[in-house]
């Protein structure tokens, strides 16, 4: 049953999320929203709905390991397996300046979620900091590229001109709304199914959280990037990716700590009482393969104006190490305080 449960969880996560961005993006139409807007907020944050949703329900159910290791996770399979994918298929032509920003924002939003993790400081105020980074972020984006257009804003257009949709206002509505339904539902059987499993066989949560919590949510991108590259458009999946990351750590990470502070240290009171010091629930290993493959993605991205195929190759040898790193095939190093 809790195979069924996974399962099913995660085919409603991603034909969920898919209806909700296709809905929304053609009611945005309908109202004549720019299609900048609906690229940079639409697309962005509706791939990211499903991350968001299963994190909610898991810290509200008690299972941080799940809902941290979803973001993260997320994150790192975004560039390890999504992006690499997709520069497989067909190299990626980089446009500096339209990489430079946004790139930049994430680079300095990964490198907060690494001082966060680091100092276990995922309270309300942390919460409020982040979605608070993440509408100045929208609000300063929107400004800049209304009022001057620019290579990320033709980016950001061609991502919601990647999602070719014309329904009516009705439709359009009534798709978006079962489109939420079914991610909200999709989550639930998803951690019903990933916490069983992880009791099941002897796993921590938060691995189950980082390799098949985080690969199911991330389906939304890999569909939108495998598209984009077979359409020769795969600048428009890069731009998608690092949007998504984006949302992920300042949006879900950030709403998540609002709606319920939460700690990756474990049960810090069990553990005072036993007399241990709690560990953290996300290793060296794990924040050093995000912090790895965001450097990877714009070290490649930056140097050579393309992620060719051979860049992609490594991008995705660096999951599958990281996997052996993860299931203990590999010896490793605890570089992070207690964890």
């Amino acid at each position: 049953m809790m195979y069924l449960f996974a399962l099913g969880g995660l085919l409603l996560l991603f034909f969920g999320g898919e209806a909700l961005v296709r809905g929304s993006v053609s009611v945005a139409r309908k109202l004549n929203i720019s299609e900048l807007v609906i690229g940079l907020t639409l697309v962005g944050f509706g791939t990211s709905v499903p991350e968001l949703v299963t994190s909610l329900q898991a810290v509200d159910r008690g299972a941080v390991g799940i809902a941290v290791g979803n973001v993260v996770g997320s994150n790192i399979a975004n560039i390890f397996i999504v992006l690499a994918l997709a520069a497989i298929i067909t190299p990626i032509i980089v446009h500096p300046s339209a990489l430079a920003r946004d790139g930049t924002i994430m680079i300095a939003a990964t490198a907060l979620l690494c001082a966060l993790l680091w100092f276990d400081q995922f309270g309300r105020i942390a919460g409020i900091t982040l979605v608070g980074l993440l509408i100045a972020y929208l609000a300063f984006s929107l400004i800049a590229d209304q009022r001057r257009p620019s290579a990320p804003a033709q980016l950001h257009a061609a991502e919601a001109a990647s999602v070719d949709v014309h329904y009516g206002l009705v439709a359009g509505l009534l798709i978006a709304a079962a489109g939420l339904v079914g991610v909200v539902i999709g989550a639930n059987l998803l951690v019903t199914g990933a916490v069983s499993l992880a009791r099941s066989f002897g796993i921590s949560e938060t691995v189950i959280g980082l390799t098949i919590v985080a690969i199911g949510t991330s389906l939304p991108e890999l569909a939108t990037a495998i598209v984009a590259a077979y359409r020769k458009r795969a600048d428009v999946a890069l731009g998608n990716i690092i949007g998504s990351n984006i949302f992920n750590i300042l949006g879900i990470v950030g709403i998540t700590a609002l709606v319920s502070p939460f700690s990756v240290r474990g049960d810090i009171t069990a553990d005072a009482m036993a007399g241990n010091v709690p560990v953290s629930i996300i290793s060296s290993v794990d924040v050093g393969a995000l912090a790895l493959s965001a450097g990877l993605l714009m070290l490649f991205a930056m140097t050579g104006r393309k992620l060719a195929r051979w860049e992609g190759g490594v991008l995705l040898l660096g999951y599958i190490i990281y996997m052996g790193l993860t299931f203990n095939l590999f010896p490793t190093l605890n570089l992070i305080p207690n964890g």
